[in-house]
């Protein structure tokens, strides 16, 4: 007669699958200028959505400025090959910068009145990539960098979100980066784990787009700083369905950063569908893989 089962005690419910890749290169290169002092706010760049609205609306302003000066400058030369080429280029111009404006306009009110206006391939996962590298370009000049991308990748979050996209539990994959703290890591482990969903502990870039490749996703929660968080999304979010948690860098960057886990857990359970498992049935623990490298 089988011995009865007994519920798992919380401390030893199954955790996460965990495939870690170590190489020579790291993910949080884009901290390689920092003086080593204190990161402001303690390393929390929480962000109002409206600041990236005003900063994408300051680089469409000059993207638009440095056009109209490039054609004032270069408009009677062409002239000169063809009469009708600046006044041409100059209705081009005025079209370009009014389509622009209108998306923004687009953007703004799919945000603010809680509808998507667009299809994800024309507002998240298409030119919005675009708008928010510029942006990013724009606030770095300013030293607003990280305040504008946290506020883009929230309104990204927002938009993929009200997609209600539901995936099974072995279509997800979580990411993160090697630089967590213990207790974050093992937060990350015991959601993934009472979800079944496997966590990648990427190392670099190229590494989690491989891991992308070979497990084939259909959506993945990634979690980065706020500079990462945009390259990933570059690489990544045109091609299937990403939620960016930023995290907080309370002992600078690359170094036991702290994430909002109770997030975590509500995205990956409304991708997957499910709710938690009893205590009941927590009856084996899933041990962490490692990948070998290659």
């Amino acid at each position: 007669m089988a011995a009865p089962q007994t519920a798992t005690p919380p401390s030893q419910a199954p955790r996460a699958q965990l495939i870690h890749i170590e190489v020579d290169r790291r993910l949080g290169h884009e901290w390689d200028e920092w003086n080593g002092r204190p990161l402001p706010g303690g390393g929390d760049f929480a962000a109002a959505p409206g600041l990236f609205f005003r900063y994408a609306a300051l680089t469409v302003a000059a993207a638009t400025a440095a056009a109209a000066l490039l054609l004032y400058l270069v408009g009677p030369r062409l002239g000169t090959l063809w009469p009708s080429s600046p006044k041409v280029l100059w209705i081009a111009l005025a079209v370009l910068a009014g389509l622009t404006t209108l998306y923004l306009s687009v953007l703004a009110a799919s945000y603010y009145g809680g509808r998507n206006l667009l299809p994800e391939r024309l507002m998240e996962r298409g030119p919005y990539l675009q708008l928010i590298n510029y942006t990013s370009l724009v606030a770095r000049g300013l030293g607003k960098r990280d305040w504008v991308e946290h506020a883009a990748i929230d309104i990204y979050n927002t938009l993929v979100e009200r997609r209600g996209r539901k995936v099974g539990k072995g279509e997800l994959l979580v990411l993160i980066p090697r630089c967590l703290s213990k207790q974050a890591l093992d937060g990350v482990l015991e959601v993934a784990g009472r979800y079944e969903v496997p966590v990648f502990v990427a190392t670099r870039g190229q590494l989690a787009r491989r891991v992308i490749r070979e497990r084939r996703p259909r959506a993945v929660v990634a979690v980065a700083c706020e500079r990462d968080m945009m390259t990933g999304l570059r690489d990544v979010a045109g091609k299937l369905p990403v939620l960016g948690l930023t995290m907080q860098l309370p002992n600078g960057p690359c170094r036991d950063a702290t994430i909002d886990l109770r997030q975590m857990e509500k995205w990956v359970q409304s991708l997957v569908g499910m709710e938690t498992r009893s205590a009941g049935e927590r009856t084996t623990e899933q041990k962490p893989e490692h990948a070998p490298a290659s």
